[in-house]
C-alpha cells in the first residue's frame, strides 16, 4: 500500500538514474543527489524494489521515463501499457514523466528497441494524437526525448528538431533533450549538433540527459552507439556545456545503463554537470555586470 507524502520537485541541477545494484546503498547512505530517475516498466508490479523506491520518493525527488509507450504507432498506444504507466504514476507521484519519439511495437509485437520516425506531416499528426492521449490520461504534461539515430529515412519532409518543435505547438508537451543522442545522431547522420539544439523551443525543455557511448569501426565509417555503458564523454561534456549556455540550468540525469559501476561514478559524474553549470552562469554573470559597467 502506497504511503501519503508530499512530493518533491526535482531541482535545476544534476540527478542519476536509480540502477537496482545502488537500491540498498542509497537507502543506507542517503547520498547527495539532486533527484532520481527510474524505468517506468520496472515498477510496474509488486516486490522489494518497488517498496524501496516508496521510501527513496520521500528523500529524493522523482523523475519517471518510459520506454514503452511506442509514440510512432499508427494504432495508437497500448492502452493496457498506458493504464499500468497511469498506476505508476499514481503510486509514485513523480514530478517529471517521459517518454521517446519513437515505434516499438508492429503487429501487436513489441520490438525490443527504440526505433526512428520518417518526420513528415502524416507521422506528425500520429504522434501528436498518442501524446495527447497519454497527457489526457495522465493529466499532467510529459516529455518527449529525442532519439539516438543510425539512418534516416529519405523522404522525410523536417528534420527531427522542427518535428519536435511542431510537436510541442500542437500538444503543449514538453521536451527531454538528451544531448548525448543528439551527439550520436549527428555524428551518424552528418549534421551540426549545436545547430540541433538551437532549434528546439527552449522554453519547452523541462531535462536533459548525459551519458556515454561507444565508437565502434564499421568498413571505413566510425558509427557512434548509444550504450550507457561508460563516463560521459568530452565530446558529449562540450555539447552539455553549449546546451547550458543556451537554455540555462536544467534538471540533468546522468544515465548509465550497461556495465553499471559503483555508485560513487554516477555521483561524481553528477556532480561534475554541477559543476559546469555553475561555473557557465557565474561566467554568464560576471559578462551582464561589465557590460552593465561598460553602460553606465
Amino acid at each position: 500500500m502506497s504511503r501519503a507524502f508530499q512530493p518533491l520537485a526535482i531541482p535545476a541541477s544534476a540527478g542519476i538514474g536509480l540502477r537496482s545494484p545502488h537500491i540498498s546503498e542509497m537507502l543506507t547512505r542517503r547520498p547527495s543527489a539532486g533527484w532520481l530517475e527510474v524505468h517506468a516498466e520496472n515498477y510496474m508490479g509488486d516486490g522489494a524494489c518497488v517498496e524501496a523506491l516508496e521510501r527513496l520518493r520521500e528523500i529524493y525527488p522523482l523523475s519517471v521515463h518510459g520506454v514503452g509507450l511506442s509514440l510512432g504507432s499508427a494504432r495508437g498506444v497500448d492502452r493496457a501499457h498506458l493504464e499500468r504507466l497511469r498506476k505508476v504514476c499514481a503510486r509514485f507521484q513523480p514530478d517529471l514523466v517521459s517518454e521517446h519519439l519513437a515505434w516499438s511495437v508492429a503487429d501487436g509485437a513489441y520490438l525490443n528497441d527504440l526505433l526512428p520516425l520518417r518526420y513528415d506531416e502524416e507521422a506528425l499528426a500520429v504522434v501528436a494524437r498518442n501524446v495527447e492521449t497519454v497527457q489526457d490520461t495522465l493529466k499532467r504534461q510529459v516529455l518527449i526525448e529525442n532519439l539516438s539515430a543510425y539512418l534516416a529515412f529519405a523522404d522525410s519532409s523536417m528534420n527531427e528538431a522542427e518535428f519536435l518543435a511542431e510537436l510541442v505547438a500542437r500538444t503543449g508537451c514538453g521536451l527531454l533533450l538528451d544531448v548525448n543522442n543528439v551527439q550520436v545522431s549527428a555524428h551518424n547522420l552528418q549534421y551540426d549538433a549545436k545547430a540541433f539544439i538551437d532549434a528546439l523551443p527552449a522554453d519547452a525543455i523541462g531535462e536533459i540527459h548525459l551519458a556515454g557511448h561507444a565508437i565502434n569501426q564499421v568498413g571505413a565509417d566510425t558509427v557512434l552507439i548509444d550504450d550507457h555503458g561508460s563516463r560521459v564523454p568530452p565530446v558529449v561534456w562540450a555539447l552539455y556545456q553549449h546546451a547550458v549556455g543556451r537554455l540555462g540550468p536544467r534538471p540533468t540525469l546522468i544515465e548509465w545503463d550497461t556495465d553499471v559501476p559503483v555508485l560513487d561514478v554516477l555521483l561524481g559524474e553528477a556532480m561534475w554537470a554541477d559543476m559546469l553549470t555553475a561555473s557557465i552562469m557565474f561566467n554568464r554573470r560576471q559578462v551582464a555586470r561589465r557590460n552593465q559597467t561598460t553602460e553606465a
